[in-house]
């Protein structure tokens, strides 16, 4: 069996549990969106670039609703969910020419999600030599674009949708 060791993720797993409060009912309730990294806001769900990408323009869809689950979602807001990520992944494509996507959905700890108490959508693009040896021999990732640069682009992009 392989094993990948993902030591910049540290950081964020060693203090997800001492967090007080929702990040994504803070975030989608305040008005910063340039400040809170928010893309795109639709009726029953926004997007919000992540704070840890795992590639430049990582982003996760969030309901407005605050659930740990999608079972407790109407099917208009899953629906929309799934529409705001075909939006969200033309204007990547666009802004940035990725050449494909990793999209998904963990729902609770052993499922591998790292905030439990609201389910949100992770849009991960990706590109051909994107995974490198830098975060495993260096202990660094490579991002091209800053959070800063890749909000722009993509609410430049979202907005001519």
């Amino acid at each position: 069996m392989d094993i990948m060791y993902t030591p910049w993720r540290y950081d964020y797993v060693s203090t997800v549990d001492d967090r007080t409060g929702c990040i994504f009912c803070e975030k989608s309730a305040d008005d910063k969106d340039r400040e809170n990294l928010v893309v795109y806001r639709a009726e029953k769900c926004f997007a919000i670039l992540n704070l840890f990408p795992y590639s430049s323009g990582h982003l996760m869809i969030a309901p407005y609703k605050h659930t740990g689950t999608i079972e407790d979602l109407d099917a208009e807001t899953l629906s929309e969910m799934m529409d705001v990520a075909k939006r969200c992944m033309k204007a990547t494509r666009e802004a940035f020419g990725n050449e494909g996507f990793n999209v998904g959905i963990n729902m609770a700890r052993i499922a591998g999600a790292g905030i439990t108490e609201h389910v949100h959508m992770h849009v991960v693009p990706r590109w051909a030599g994107d995974a490198n040896f830098m975060p495993v021999i260096a202990q660094t990732r490579v991002l091209p674009l800053s959070l800063d640069q890749v909000w722009e682009r993509l609410t430049e992009q979202l907005s001519k949708a």
